[in-house]
């Protein structure tokens, strides 16, 4: 049996081959990853040559746990990327239902859908959300958490104040949190689960020894304490989000919402819109429950003239 590719962003090669150039023709805003990724500097031979260590797992444990303000009482299980912790959900939290709303990131329902949990519009045993949302942006508050949940918050940090970090302690939470988008590092692979002991035990079983590399490990604690470069970082995204909402409205998009890693416009013919920007090289995303929204990413400093004239 064939599996069906599930939607996402990039392809970026399948858009070359369609559309003409080389890949490195293309502005690739198909996806929500900081366009200036954190300078990883040197990487240590040992962290390449060696089983990823527990001194190095415990540095990245440090990190994370200062940086998001991790509370009392609950540990964090780092992963190969977020994605690695989506897939094992299902087998950790056991389910017999679960509430997705919608639209939003579509590996959460593709998960449990694969082990045969049914997912729900209402009332369910568990909750998945996403937060802020992919692709709208929203916010969920505290009146949405009631109960079990799984919180992916992989955009999150770029707004840290937003974070429900804080129910991590709770005896029936999962937080999720991606490494790759706001460090724009995304082939790392690193991401983490944030939650109670118990549960952070099951996760522990499920993804196995080493579910994070050396260079993984190493990047991941120093780029965690470089809160400096965190702070500078939300400015720009911030200035380059609303560079991009003029853009675009002075284009004849709307503003819809997202984050300031993605911005998300009613632009009337998604598909539309898609060939006209590809035939610029420039790749956009557009979804298949919707044939007016188009979600763009921020372009890198020196890439702003390709999707000026692309428009």
């Amino acid at each position: 049996m064939t599996e069906t590719p599930r939607d996402h962003g990039g392809g970026l090669d399948a858009a070359a081959a369609c559309y003409g150039g080389m890949r490195g023709d293309w502005l690739d805003l198909s996806t929500g990853i900081n366009p200036v990724p954190y300078p990883v500097g040197e990487i240590t031979q040992n962290a390449w040559t060696a089983l990823p260590d527990r001194a190095a797992h415990d540095r990245l444990i440090h990190a994370a746990r200062a940086f998001w303000h991790v509370p009392e009482g609950a540990e964090i299980v780092p992963a190969n990327g977020a994605s690695a912790l989506i897939a094992a959900m299902p087998h950790v939290l056991r389910a017999r239902t679960v509430a997705i709303p919608t639209p939003t990131y579509n590996e959460h329902a593709a998960a449990f859908r694969a082990q045969g949990v049914p997912v729900l519009d209402g009332a369910a045993d568990l909750r998945v959300l996403v937060h802020p949302n992919n692709p709208d942006g929203k916010f969920w508050d505290a009146g949405d958490l009631r109960g079990p949940a799984v919180i992916d918050e992989s955009f999150c940090d770029v707004c840290p104040a937003q974070s429900h970090v804080d129910l991590a302690s709770r005896g029936d939470t999962v937080v999720l949190k991606s490494f790759g988008k706001f460090w724009g590092l995304a082939g790392l692979r690193l991401g983490f689960a944030i939650t109670t002991p118990d549960i952070a035990a099951k996760i522990r079983v499920e993804i196995g020894p080493w579910a994070a590399s050396g260079p993984a490990l190493e990047i991941g604690a120093r780029a965690l304490r470089d809160t400096a470069w965190a702070d500078a970082t939300r400015a720009r995204l911030t200035t380059d989000a609303a560079r991009l909402d003029a853009l675009m409205a002075k284009a004849g998009a709307k503003v819809v919402g997202g984050t300031t890693l993605f911005r998300l416009y009613d632009v009337g013919d998604a598909a539309l819109w898609q060939d006209r920007l590809a035939k610029g090289h420039v790749w956009s995303r557009i979804f298949p429950y919707s044939d007016r929204w188009l979600r763009l990413g921020l372009p890198a400093p020196h890439q702003w003239a390709q999707l000026e004239a692309a428009l």
